[in-house]
């Protein structure tokens, strides 16, 4: 990890704009921080092995697998024909030629048809007149009429003759399934959400199927997504979603090379059509995320792991100088790919690493999401567009960075809106059992995925109903494991209080979780309230907080702790408690910078003298002392970002 400021660092680099950045020529050479995952592909690549890449959204998995058809051996590209069998209708004949000439061989027949057609249709004209002029001059003998009506249904009978034989012609000619040019690069075909006639391929229903009408079996042959794979990369993103039987059809083609087409509706007349074995000779690229693999084949998976490799994605990388130039130039290729906007300044494409920092939600890191900041990088462009810059400007990114928000971040918005207007916590002054808890909005490894919020936590103490025993009762929508961490709390009480809690019913309430609450990272709060409660000391409005709290009284780490503290800072808290593992952790946006200050805590004990207030608090400690010892911090005592 590298100590130098980003700013320090900007300062140093010898460019002016993006346009100045060299981007490379290939695709796998921009790919950015999947330095492991790049090895696997080019092993794959030269070796011809399937690859399943495991990792978050936006993180470069459909870019690798793309990258992978420019490193393929060179291979001669196949071109697929279907042709009819005169022995069996209902299985046409396959037959691959080099690429460029199924074309060629396909318009030979069309042209040979066509001249045969020509041929038969002068002599139909050449007989029709024969007929006609002969009828005519044996009426002009006999007047009869019933010769000219006998001559008009010979050319009838002729006429229908020549249509048969046409379409008998017609029937003999074969149907380009798949096709390439002569120096084609090896093809790339995306298969996700594929449902099994587009993967496998297909044969079209018949509403004619007899009488002379019907289209012949190999003109309704359609080729699948493995078909047009054929000496190239399938690509199956959210692999779980095809059908099993699917998954089980892949696997085959895996094993064989080859898959016939046939009709995949039973109720059509395309299913009793069946082609000889057409060559699927491909490399599968499958990807997803871990919940993924759940739903996979086992049998295609171990085929997988068997044949080729498994990768699992990174979502984040070293804040290096290396890779802070490797950003730089992720932000060149966005421009050049997108070709609709400008190029950046030096400051914009600084603030776009501090994004990348921010995101990460780890200090010494950048996000590997890289397609969500290449959409920050488009909404910044388009901004630019509008205001006819010829450059991005700091402003722009700022710009951005207020529109493009996920939309977890706008119903948090729209949340605290509503929250101004009515008293669901206080920010100021001090309460006895009401402490102002932390949480987030979204999952997910990215920083962008969560967005903060104040969840406002009330604890009451009454005498026990039972004369057995008193119960803790958590109301909110929790979820198992919040439920499970209400449950522990009870343990910290027991051993800080110095009290027996089974004489009291002890009542939590979350106020406003009308969408439930999940996770132990409001135990804190919890145990802050109750301690409050069971003591009566007033608890400091103007403190938030968040942390899971261990049996034994310490402080754990939690997620989403920048995202939680900017929260506090926009609803006007004054001071935030964050676990010290995470105080690492902490880069807030510039915007609130000053207006918090971030106390990171290691016991319960922190957590109280930082949050209590009143007469009773020194007294409080003082007893908790006896019963907790306080555990060294980790990190300074406070910081202010």
């Amino acid at each position: 990890m590298e100590n130098e400021s980003l700013d320090d660092w900007m300062k140093k680099q010898h460019f002016e704009t993006t346009a100045e950045i060299e981007v490379p020529e290939y695709q796998i050479d921009q790919v950015i921080g999947q330095d492991e995952a790049v090895e696997v592909v080019r092993k794959a690549a030269e070796q011809k092995r399937h690859v399943l890449l495991i990792g978050d959204p936006g993180t470069g998995k459909s870019m690798l697998a793309r990258a992978m058809t420019e490193l393929l051996p060179t291979e001669e590209l196949e071109d697929i024909i279907v042709y009819p069998n005169p022995e069996d209708l209902n299985e046409p004949k396959i037959r691959t030629v080099p690429a460029g000439k199924g074309k060629e061989i396909v318009n030979s027949y069309k042209a040979k048809a066509a001249r045969a057609k020509s041929s038969k249709d002068q002599l139909f004209n050449i007989m029709c007149i024969v007929i006609l002029l002969s009828a005519f001059a044996v009426f002009a003998y006999t007047k009869e009429f019933m010769i000219l009506l006998v001559a008009f249904m010979a050319i009838f009978l002729l006429f229908m003759m020549s249509q048969y034989n046409r379409k008998t012609v017609n029937t003999m000619i074969p149907k380009l399934l798949v096709s390439h040019k002569p120096g084609e690069k090896a093809p790339f075909v995306e298969a996700t959400g594929s449902h099994s006639g587009a993967l496998l391929g297909d044969v079209r229903h018949d509403p004619y199927q007899s009488g002379g009408l019907e289209t012949p079996a190999h003109e309704r042959v359609e080729p699948g997504d493995i078909q047009r794979a054929h000496r190239g990369v399938l690509y199956v993103d959210e692999i779980n979603t095809l059908e099993m039987t699917s998954q089980q059809h892949l696997l085959t083609v895996l094993q064989e090379k080859k898959f016939s087409i046939t009709g995949q509706s039973e109720r059509s007349a395309g299913a009793l059509v069946k082609t000889e074995p057409v060559p699927c000779d491909f490399i599968l690229v499958a990807a997803g995320n871990l919940q993924s693999i759940q739903g996979m084949h086992p049998a295609l998976r171990s085929r997988i792991r068997g044949y080729g490799y498994e990768v699992y994605i990174r979502n984040l990388m070293e804040d290096s100088k290396e890779n802070r130039k490797k950003l730089v130039q992720f932000v060149s290729q966005e421009v050049i790919n997108d070709g609709k906007i400008p190029h950046f300044k030096k400051e914009a494409v600084g603030e776009l690493i501090k994004e990348a920092q921010r995101r990460a939600g780890r200090k010494g890191k950048l996000t590997l999401r890289l397609r969500e900041l290449g959409g920050l990088i488009r909404v910044s462009g388009d901004i630019a567009v509008e205001k006819k810059k010829p450059m991005v400007e700091l402003g722009d990114v700022l710009d951005a960075k207020s529109i493009a928000k996920p939309l977890e971040q706008q119903v948090v918005d729209r949340y605290i809106e509503g929250i101004k207007d009515y008293a669901t916590f206080r920010k100021s002054g001090s309460e006895v059992g009401m402490v102002n808890g932390l949480a987030v909005m979204g999952e997910g490894g990215g920083m962008n995925e969560y967005s903060g919020i104040v969840l406002p936590i009330i604890a009451e103490v009454t005498q026990a109903q039972s004369t057995s025993e008193g119960k803790i009762i958590a109301t909110g929508k929790l979820g198992e494991i919040a439920k499970e961490a209400v449950q522990n709390v009870g343990a910290v009480i027991k051993k800080v209080s110095g009290k027996d809690i089974s004489k009291y019913d002890i009542h939590v309430q979350f106020i406003g979780t009308y969408e439930g609450v999940e996770g132990d990272s409001a135990s804190v709060s919890i145990a802050t309230a109750i301690i409050s409660a069971l003591e009566n000391v007033p608890v400091n409005q103007t403190v938030s907080m968040t942390g899971s709290l261990s049996v034994r009284g310490e402080i754990l780490p939690v997620g989403g702790v920048t995202a939680k503290i900017e929260a506090a800072a926009k609803t006007g808290m004054k001071k935030a408690l964050i676990p010290a593992a995470n105080a690492k952790d902490v880069l807030i946006d510039r915007r609130y910078e000053g207006k918090i200050k971030v106390i990171p805590v290691s016991t319960i004990t922190d957590v109280l003298e930082a949050a209590l207030v009143g007469s009773k608090k020194k007294s409080l400690l003082a007893k908790i002392s006896k019963f907790l010892p306080r555990v060294p911090p980790v990190g300074s005592a406070t910081t202010n970002p």
